[in-house]
């Protein structure tokens, strides 16, 4: 017999791809780097799915008239409330098409991914939207030892290669290979069609 006062469990069965709604978008997203060569990741979660989360980079969708640069200085700011000078973000360092399945929609996007080096930092989220609010339920600064040995689901999927190519970039004057092409990746927390 149950408690009335413990919550229920709930059972999600997953909508078939095709019958969520698709929506496409862009989005600017950055890896910001502190001075001990750790990147700050924020835990994201889809509310459709128990206990369901992984960890991601700030950043987001491009609003109409914006570039990628504009776009991801404002998300840094929105998200993490750190102020980045146009001179502090580095690159395109990379480009990507990818597919995010969620229980209430299927996302597919380009990204256009951006470093910073920046002092660590204490975050505020008084700039989060009310999505962001509900989803975003935490952050923490990631050294590449953690990431190589954490069972978390890390999002963009290749983070560690990626932070190689940071190290290649800045010590390499030749920009003309960024941003580089990672082709076409899904993550998902259900799955989506890529």
């Amino acid at each position: 017999m149950n408690d009335a006062s413990e919550e229920p469990v709930r059972t999600l069965i997953p909508v078939p791809a095709h019958e969520r709604p698709h929506r496409t978008r862009r989005t600017a997203r950055v890896l910001l780097l502190d001075e001990q060569n750790r990147v700050l990741l924020f835990t994201d979660t889809d509310p459709g799915m128990h206990d369901s989360h992984w960890w991601i980079t700030p950043g987001g969708g491009i609003e109409e008239g914006e570039s990628e640069r504009v776009a991801a200085i404002r998300e840094v700011s929105e998200e993490t409330g750190l102020q980045l000078a146009d001179e502090q973000l580095a690159g395109p360092i990379m480009v990507r098409h990818v597919v995010h399945g969620y229980t209430d929609v299927v996302i597919d996007q380009h990204d256009t991914f951006f470093f910073a080096r920046v002092p660590t930092f204490e975050i505020s989220t008084a700039g989060h939207t009310a999505e962001e609010r509900i989803t975003m339920v935490s952050w923490s600064w990631w050294s590449e030892l953690e990431l190589r040995r954490t069972a978390e689901i890390v999002w963009p999927i290749g983070l560690l290669d990626l932070l190689e190519e940071v190290a290649r970039y800045e010590a390499d004057g030749d920009r003309s290979a960024y941003p580089i092409d990672y082709g076409s990746v899904e993550e998902s927390t259900v799955p989506g069609v890529l």
